[in-house]
């Protein structure tokens, strides 16, 4: 039977998928406490990070500079989040638990491959919600943060780019051999989604076709509703209220569902439960 086959089989939701599901995501939170390093992380690097940013902007976060910058900090926060736990390190889980035989085992009872794929992705979507939260609390202790723009496009981001890049990082565990190998198979996305995001790059700086096509890629669009939702700003700069940032919203959000849904047909084409021979 074909890859797409056994996971077309597996998507279909047996009764008692949420009790199954809410079992195999307490065993994945288990075995994430039980990783210091990785909670470590999950809780040291957000305030570390403001703490690096404040010393860098200094006293540009008086007054109206307070919110870019709580804006920017939180947005570079889950967009990093997004790239390197729900993406790089997803990667990397998936492909250990399946050389392990660890996927198998799971699948070969009564969970399905859906119910398995989102309690593994839990862990990665708790250590983004807490940097994104420790972020925030580390700059409301510093300086007076400003009401989000638009609530509703903070959310829209978070969920759907979360969905988006753990289903590239599936899909990208099918087409890696080894944990090793991830450093390189995950690369093009890496690179490519940074380099675009329009975090590091001014997109500015770009030709024209150049920032066409960066547009299209799958992180601008979550930098982009992040920027709206939480400072009302523009990709050209701008300022709009909450009303405004509604109609700034739908190209980014288009591309964005666009990439989520490619992202589950991609873990549907290349996902793979058993060992690379």
């Amino acid at each position: 039977m074909s890859t797409a086959t056994n996971a077309s089989t597996g998507a279909r939701l047996a009764p008692g998928t949420l009790a199954r599901t809410r079992a195999l995501t307490r065993m994945e939170v288990t075995l994430l406490g039980r990783n210091k390093t990785t909670l470590f992380n999950a809780i040291a690097l957000a305030p570390l990070m403001v703490l690096l940013l404040m010393g860098v902007i200094g006293d540009r976060t008086d007054g109206a500079g307070a919110g870019v910058f709580s804006g920017t900090l939180l947005t570079t926060l889950v967009a990093f989040g997004l790239l390197f736990v729900a993406y790089y390190n997803l990667t990397t889980t998936a492909v250990a638990r399946r050389e392990e035989l660890t996927l198998k085992r799971l699948t070969s009872g009564t969970s399905s491959r859906v119910e398995v794929l989102v309690a593994m992705s839990m862990p990665a979507l708790i250590i983004v919600l807490a940097q994104a939260v420790l972020g925030l609390a580390a700059a409301a202790g510093v300086i007076e943060v400003p009401p989000l723009t638009n609530p509703i496009l903070v959310v829209l981001a978070l969920g759907l780019g979360f969905a988006m890049f753990a289903g590239l990082a599936y899909a990208s565990s099918g087409l890696t051999k080894t944990v090793e190998a991830a450093q390189l198979t995950t690369l093009p996305v890496l690179m490519v989604t940074m380099l675009f995001s329009g975090l590091t790059l001014p997109l500015s700086l770009l030709p024209e076709p150049a920032q066409t096509l960066a547009e299209l890629t799958p992180l601008f669009p979550v930098v982009t509703l992040l920027n709206l939702g939480l400072t009302g700003v523009t990709p050209d700069g701008g300022q709009v209220a909450f009303a405004g940032s509604f109609g700034q919203a739908v190209v980014p959000l288009i591309v964005l569902i666009a990439w989520t849904a490619l992202g589950v047909l991609a873990t549907r084409r290349w996902m793979r439960w058993e060992p690379r021979r």
